[in-house]
């Protein structure tokens, strides 16, 4: 496992498996029993705060990766992988993270 990758997990009820993007830094992630995630989801809204992906991406159907719904999950459910992002699409997610978390994306002061 590692950052970067788009994984299968099964969220609790209501939700449903879906597919997920690993965010935890890669030096972190053999230490960790749980690990920093954004969902996938089918419902492009076309927001800052998302991400596009398509099959040329290396996903099945057409979908966004949602950064207003970042969480936490255990590392024990995270399923098999579907594919890895490419440094490309990895440099357009700080914008949507940053745009998520509410800091200003041309912000000097940000680390992330």
């Amino acid at each position: 496992m590692k950052r970067g990758e788009i994984r299968w997990y099964k969220f609790a009820k209501p939700d449903k498996k879906r597919p997920i993007l690993i965010l935890t830094r890669d030096s972190a992630l053999e230490f960790l029993g749980e690990v920093t995630v954004a969902p996938i989801t089918s419902t492009v809204r076309a927001i800052p705060s998302e991400v596009f992906l398509s099959k040329s991406d290396g996903m099945q159907k057409d979908c966004a990766i949602n950064f207003d719904h970042v969480q936490t999950v255990s590392k024990g459910g995270i399923g098999s992988l579907i594919t890895v992002l490419s440094s490309k699409k990895m440099r357009e997610l700080r914008s949507a993270l940053l745009f998520a978390l509410g800091f200003s994306v041309s912000s000097s002061d940000c680390l992330i």
